[in-house]
């Protein structure tokens, strides 16, 4: 198998070529992007880069700040909501595509089905988010298919567990939002209107009616059959009720003809629930792909070979060594010892330099540099056989300069408001699509990721071949400075 090259965009900001961005801007004054963006031209480009996935980030409805109900699409109180654009990971019905993503938002599925078909038609596939630990505070479905129950329309309020209730309840407690809340522009500086009784239980695993501005306040946790609050028991027999729930949300997706899903936080429902899932999904999809979202490399046999994903997220591991060599006197050194750590699950490491949890690392809070970015990239891309990703703006050296609302400037691009990537809207070019308007050095920078991805996809070595670490056989000197040059070898039987 070629090895996956993935380039994660956010759609709301993919083709959003409106550069005011203004701080905390509605979506008429700072533009959005839309599906109908990713034309031709785009995906021509993109597969010309050597991209073979894209990862299509917040398509799912979500809640919002924007009042969509002329629409019929029920309106999000403003305190139940993180950015004037809201979190892509507050979803509010899971059968729906997100209004603010189309042009002619009664035919936004519709518009959605053409990107991806104009994506399968270049010889591309798409992954979704799949987002499985929680929902939004207001979800409710408008558009599931007949016969398909809403999540929480069969719970048991009254008690706080029930393997069979899709969300759990702090009995007889109405739900506090945190007060900080009411000081964002975007609330009305006014009182709480968000009604919720019994209150529930909050994304994070925050089993409180009172959820600090800090936890994940405007999510709610979904029930897997753990009762958290009296020990961690687990109530797997009969199936819980969210299991099947969200088999029906995946088996939707994916006769929609998505490629893969990443899911979300996946350490966060029990491993016992995706190896039931996945398989099931496989039987009927055998090509689809799972990505986990994980954070624990202790963990990684246990998601690989019990949960069955495809591939699992490499940020504790690979990621963090090669923050720590840029970023502080860590030396080279630590980079082979943690790929010889992790070698047994080398093909099924997802690599990357950036996303959109992660500072840019142009960023001055990162490596200030794009360069040391591309440098990173090029061993988190060759060293492994897993899948290599890449984050739109990061090859045009995206800096994230500046907030643009309640991301606050942190040097990431935001997810939670509406606004552009500067280096990506020269590139788009006002959606002509080319390095006109690049620097030199934007230009030079995007040339070497392309040429980088050339020898990805033309030398099966590097998605099949063995690896051999030469740091070792180089002594420190004054002309090889082994704290900071890490040479490596990719080899097999033919070359």
């Amino acid at each position: 198998m070629k090895k996956p090259i993935i380039y994660q965009l956010l759609v709301r900001l993919f083709g959003n070529t409106n550069t005011q961005n203004k701080l905390f801007g509605s979506i008429e004054e700072n533009g959005c992007g839309k599906f109908n963006h990713i034309n031709n031209e785009v995906l021509i480009a993109l597969k010309d880069f050597g991209i073979s996935h894209i990862w299509l980030t917040g398509i799912l409805e979500h809640a919002t700040c924007t009042d969509y109900s002329q629409f019929g699409i029920a309106p999000d109180k403003p305190e139940t909501v993180k950015g004037k654009a809201g979190s892509p990971y507050a979803v509010k019905d899971y059968f729906d595509v997100d209004p603010d993503l189309a042009e002619d938002i009664p035919q936004r599925f519709m518009e959605f089905e053409s990107l991806l078909k104009r994506i399968h038609d270049h010889g591309l596939s798409a992954i979704i988010d799949f987002i499985p630990n929680h929902v939004a505070r207001q979800y409710f479905s408008d558009q599931k298919p007949p016969q398909t129950i809403n999540l929480g329309e069969t719970d048991d309020k009254s008690i706080a567990f029930s393997p069979q209730n899709n969300f759990y309840y702090i009995p007889n407690q109405p739900l506090s939002l945190p007060d900080e809340i009411h000081k964002l522009p975007y609330s009305g500086f006014g009182h709480q209107t968000y009604e919720e009784f019994p209150a529930k239980a909050t994304g994070n695993d925050c089993f409180s009616a009172n959820p600090a501005f800090t936890d994940w306040y405007e999510t709610i946790k979904l029930n897997y059959g753990i009762d958290y609050v009296n020990g961690g028991q687990s109530f797997f027999d009969p199936i819980p009720s969210t299991w099947y729930r969200m088999e029906e949300i995946l088996l939707f997706w994916a006769s929609k003809k998505v490629d893969g899903f990443r899911c979300d936080m996946a350490e966060m429902v029990p491993v016992d629930f995706w190896k039931w899932l996945i398989p099931r999904i496989k039987k009927q999809y055998p090509e689809i792909v799972f990505i986990a979202e994980i954070y624990n490399p202790s963990r990684y046999h246990e998601f690989i070979h019990i949960a069955c994903f495809d591939f699992l997220y490499d940020k504790e591991g690979l990621y963090n060594v090669i923050r720590d060599v840029i970023t502080s006197p860590r030396p080279s050194s630590a980079i082979p010892d943690i790929i010889d750590q992790l070698y047994p699950y080398n093909k099924h490491l997802l690599r990357f330099i950036e996303n959109h949890d992660e500072q840019r690392v142009a960023s001055s809070f990162f490596a200030s540099s794009p360069w040391a970015g591309f440098a990173a990239s090029v061993i988190s891309a060759l060293a492994g056989n897993g899948p290599f990703m890449i984050y739109c703006g990061q090859e045009t050296g995206e800096k994230a300069l500046g907030a643009s609302g309640f991301s606050g400037d942190d040097g990431r691009t935001s997810i939670f408001d509406y606004c552009s990537i500067p280096q990506h809207v020269k590139w788009m070019n006002k959606l002509n699509f080319g390095t006109q308007e690049l620097d030199q050095d934007s230009n030079n920078l995007r040339e070497q990721y392309k040429r980088l991805f050339y020898i990805v996809n033309n030398e099966p070595v590097f998605s099949i071949g063995q690896y051999y670490n030469l740091l070792w056989n180089n002594l420190p000197s004054n002309i090889f400075p082994s704290d900071k040059i890490f040479p490596f070898l990719r080899y097999s039987e033919k070359k």
